[in-house]
């Protein structure tokens, strides 16, 4: 779950990471009343969950209260990237001397949590990885180990901070790792952090990602969700408690087990096809959760064939078949299925299959190969 700049910042500053002082406006008058407040130097950003804020014109540096107004107007409305602009962040401006990047996040290769630092900050840090790599240092830890103040202050420095914003870095870190570790997030970034005049570092940006599936520890983050800038199917099968992802290709896939589903779109990629989701039905999946899978694949009008690919331990097959007969009658189903029924009950899952348009396969590598065929045209 992404959050927006203004929440994410409430979340930093109760660990101790200060950031300009600011509020959220939904009109231009609430622009005009936060900027007099802040008498009149500020900055207007539109809160939206995407990148690229400033290059497509919605943040705006202004200098009066006025002016702020005026922004707040132009910027509220606004679509950027496909995303309606409803509300703006109104802040304070601060002037940098020296711009940097914190970032704290997992890095799935190593099984552990990443942190890193840069001493060029203001930019996307893939493009300084790209450019400048030497200007990146990273270390790794687990919430077990933590993370230790003389870790961070060693880290600031091998990225080439300035060594008069190393002790505040340093404990911004620690205070990063923490906020990541107990808010169960996958991303926390500050981009850039800003070392001031006055010789203070600043989170001039923010970006925190949450766990969904960690949302139960943390009621009250429930109603920051927001749909939009979600896939509508993605939506669709979050209101229908379906665990759905969605991919570029034209093969639908339902499976029970996440390992499963992950191997059934490696087989169709195997034979020169390309899946359009990933769809999880569970284990001990019941006959109505597989009708609404398949009426969730049927959906997407860019799915030529759909491949159902069930390991019958807990869930059984016969069940299997039956929310699959139950979905034909139901929906209008033009489309060719090929369904892999193994495990629990396969052959009476099979036998109530017999009579109808779906195409049985005895292995996965089989149901890929003929479904791969089928929506390419042939057999």
């Amino acid at each position: 779950m992404k959050l927006h700049e203004y929440q994410a910042k409430e979340i930093m500053r109760r660990y101790g990471i200060a950031t300009p002082h600011g509020r959220v406006a939904e009109t231009p008058d609430e622009a005009y009343e936060i900027a007099s407040e802040l008498q009149g130097h500020a900055v207007v950003k539109a809160q939206v969950h995407v990148g690229g804020r400033g290059k497509a014109g919605g943040i705006s540096v202004v200098k009066t209260a006025e002016e702020a107004r005026d922004a707040a107007s132009r910027i509220l409305g606004m679509n950027i990237k496909g995303l309606t602009v409803r509300k703006v962040l109104v802040e304070q401006a601060v002037e940098a001397v020296k711009e940097y990047y914190l970032g704290v996040t997992i890095d799935r290769s190593r099984k552990s949590i990443a942190i890193i630092a840069s001493s060029e900050g203001g930019v996307d840090i893939e493009e300084v990885a790209a450019k400048t790599p030497e200007k990146i240092a990273k270390v790794w830890s687990t919430p077990k180990e933590g993370f230790m103040p003389w870790q961070a202050r060693a880290l600031a420095l091998a990225a080439g901070f300035d060594g008069s914003a190393v002790a505040q870095v340093g404990g911004y870190f620690s205070s990063l790792f923490r906020l990541f570790v107990e808010e169960d997030a996958e991303l926390a970034e500050i981009n850039p952090l800003m070392l001031t005049k006055d010789g203070k570092v600043v989170a001039a940006d923010a970006k925190i990602t949450l766990d969904d599936n960690a949302l139960f520890r943390h009621p009250g983050y429930g109603g920051l969700w927001e749909a939009e800038g979600d896939d509508p199917l993605e939506q669709e099968a979050r209101r229908r408690r379906l665990t759905y992802v969605k991919l570029n290709g034209d093969i639908g896939v339902i499976g029970n087990g996440a390992g499963l589903v992950m191997a059934t779109i490696d087989a169709i990629k195997a034979e020169g096809g390309e899946a359009a989701n990933f769809l999880d039905i569970g284990g001990g999946a019941r006959a109505e959760v597989v009708q609404n899978a398949l009426e969730l694949i049927l959906m997407d009008k860019g799915v030529k064939a759909i491949l159902i690919n069930v390991f019958g331990g807990i869930t059984r097959c016969d069940e299997v078949a039956q929310g699959l007969l139950k979905a034909i009658e139901s929906v209008n189903l033009d489309l060719p299925v090929v369904v892999r029924l193994v495990g629990t009950r396969e052959k009476e899952g099979r036998a109530l299959l017999r009579d109808t348009p779906v195409v049985t396969a005895d292995t996965m590598v089989d149901a890929a190969r003929r479904i791969v065929a089928i929506a390419g045209g042939g057999m």
